[in-house]
């Protein structure tokens, strides 16, 4: 087990490391002169040819690649994302502000999709081949065919147009909430949907279950302790994928409802070429899908030992 861990945090360090340097060569590469927007997004006019250089020095985009690449991924292992290219402030309050508002919404949006899910998806399976579960099917699938902007937009347009009961736009109470985390929870429940009604499907089809059904083993113990963690297996490989792309997908919800977030944070930051915040969001991002499958990994060493030994 300790081997086990030890060899998939090794893994986890190896995807980081490739992650830092990809991010920081494809910003490194980008097209364009990103002193001259730090410039303009810094003072908001034209500014002269002295100051962009300044500001070239000031960012270290003078320097050569691997100098500059040790610059920042040396502070970023002590866990210091660096300054702002723009505002000149620390980019890590400013990232765990813009996190505060998107935590929340994603984890939101993560219960609302167990809700609607979990349900549908075992009136699905106790009904499997009839209507209802034709029609939770065609449910999900619906749910996974539509993106996120149009939901959202049509969601907008029904509670907050047509019927004025939610707001729009913002994130000042409760209220802000309800839309974005509906928007995202859409998605989850077509993914989990679909993958817990198999899971149990494929679960009740077990040769072993006959064998308990026949020694008398009430069907609530079957479905509690055999069908439930043999069908938990993909639902917790989904849960934690879907946990991990809520954050991504946040940051689209945010700039729908203009709701203030990594997804504000993340747009303005591109805008203005502050690669420091750019680089900090995509490194944040990266470490939370290393860890979720981490703890994917490990959550299957208990479900299923033979998983841990193959």
């Amino acid at each position: 087990m300790i081997a086990a861990v030890l060899s998939l945090g090794l893994r986890a360090v190896v995807v980081l490391t490739c992650t830092a340097l990809a991010t920081f060569t494809l910003l490194w590469h980008a097209p364009g002169d990103p002193a001259l927007a730090i410039a303009m997004s810094r003072h908001q006019a034209i500014v002269p040819a002295d100051v962009i250089d300044q500001i070239r020095a000031e960012a270290g985009l003078d320097a050569g690649y691997w100098a500059a690449f040790s610059g920042w991924i040396g502070p970023l292992l002590r866990g210091d994302f660096g300054n702002s290219s723009v505002t000149g402030r620390a980019v890590w309050p400013d990232l765990v502000t813009a996190l505060s508002y998107t935590a929340p919404l994603a984890l939101a949006g993560l219960v609302l999709g167990l809700l609607i899910s979990v349900p549908l998806a075992i009136v699905a399976a106790r009904y499997s081949g009839g209507w209802i579960d034709r029609t939770a099917v065609a449910i999900a699938s619906l749910g996974a065919a539509v993106p996120v902007y149009w939901s959202g937009l049509l969601l907008v347009l029904l509670f907050a147009v047509k019927l004025a009961w939610l707001p729009a736009m913002g994130a000042r109470t409760s209220a802000h909430l309800i839309l974005p985390a509906l928007t995202l929870s859409l998605g989850v429940a077509a993914a989990l949907t679909r993958i817990i009604r198999s899971g149990i499907l494929e679960a009740r089809e077990q040769r072993f279950l006959t064998a308990f059904k026949r020694r008398g083993v009430g069907a609530r113990n079957i479905g509690r302790d055999h069908v439930a963690p043999h069908a938990a297996i993909p639902v917790v490989t989904v849960l934690g994928l879907e946990l991990a792309f809520l954050l991504e997908g946040a940051v689209m919800v945010e700039v729908i409802f203009s709701r203030p977030g990594l997804g504000v944070f993340l747009v303005q930051a591109i805008h203005a070429r502050d690669y420091p915040k750019v680089q900090a969001v995509v490194m944040l991002t990266a470490l939370f899908f290393v860890a979720i499958n981490l703890i994917i990994d490990i959550i299957y060493q208990y479900i299923d030992p033979r998983i841990g030994g193959a």
